[in-house]
């Protein structure tokens, strides 16, 4: 089975048993958490070529997802999709830095998962119709618009599935979202979308944990502070509105008569220290 195939395979299946359908996702990071359990991030990261990453944890069994901070909405949907794939074929330990670069088979397959998870041709046919030939510029800016798809990735799965021909996916491959934000009326729609991509986001799990052990008295408003990136009278007046308050600890007063005398055995001391038993 080509990586294509299992690819295009894998987003099908992930879609149907968790009942996606073939339409737009929305909120990635969230869907992945509620539907697989794994814990994903969005940091703030100094590398501007660093996109994502999947690590796993062996020892509790926990999967973490962290992908970057980016004006390119659309980029950070398909990092996180790429991501997916590899937690799904846990492929992450064959993920070399000389791999990254050559485009390792398991890279090229998370790509091709992302793309069909994102933008299935069954959803396309839905939105779409049968292939007519190329088609109308205003229905390719209603794609990567509804969908939350890059021009790229639009374009390959639109010509795969042959409502575009090799000609104008290769000049469409090249356009910008923004572009086509602009030209056909969303501009502002996409601006709020690139906002919401380079906010940073904790992994909901441990947020939720943290928040109980805070209200717990276990975990200190700072650390609550420190995971979600902003300052500690933020996240206290946050905690507060919402009505979370740390429990005060349970201090049991003991009298003098619980307390029990305590015999201590001398007999082995050396005898060089018998004078300190007094």
């Amino acid at each position: 089975m080509s990586n294509e195939t299992e690819a295009q395979a894998a987003a099908a299946h992930f879609r149907s048993e968790h009942h996606l359908g073939n339409g737009p996702l929305g909120d990635l990071a969230t869907l992945i958490e509620q539907t697989t359990g794994h814990q994903v991030a969005v940091v703030k990261v100094d590398d501007p070529n660093e996109h994502g990453l999947t690590m796993w944890d062996p020892k509790r069994n926990v999967t973490f997802i962290a992908v970057a901070c980016t004006p390119n909405f659309m980029r950070q949907r398909s990092s996180l999709a790429h991501e997916l794939a590899h937690a799904l074929f846990r492929d992450w330990s064959t993920r070399e830095a000389d791999q990254l670069s050559n485009r390792s088979p398991s890279e090229i397959r998370a790509d091709a998962f992302a793309r069909h998870f994102l933008l299935p041709v069954d959803g396309l046919r839905e939105l779409l119709g049968a292939p007519t030939g190329d088609l109308d510029p205003i229905d390719f800016s209603q794609v990567i618009q509804d969908f939350r798809v890059s021009p790229s990735l639009a374009s390959i799965a639109l010509c795969s599935a042959g409502f575009i021909s090799e000609e104008t996916k290769k000049v469409w491959m090249k356009t910008t979202t923004s572009a086509w934000a602009t030209r056909f009326g969303w501009i502002d729609h996409y601006r709020s979308l690139q906002i919401e991509s380079q906010c940073p986001r904790v992994p909901q799990r441990l947020l939720a944990a943290a928040v109980r052990g805070y209200e717990a008295g276990v975990v200190t408003v700072a650390t609550i502070a420190t995971l979600r990136g902003i300052d500690a009278d933020t996240a206290r007046q946050e905690l507060e509105d919402a009505g979370i308050v740390p429990t005060p600890p349970l201090v049991r007063e003991t009298s003098a008569n619980e307390i029990h005398n305590v015999e201590v055995d001398f007999s082995d001391w050396p005898a060089e220290l018998e004078d300190d038993k007094e």
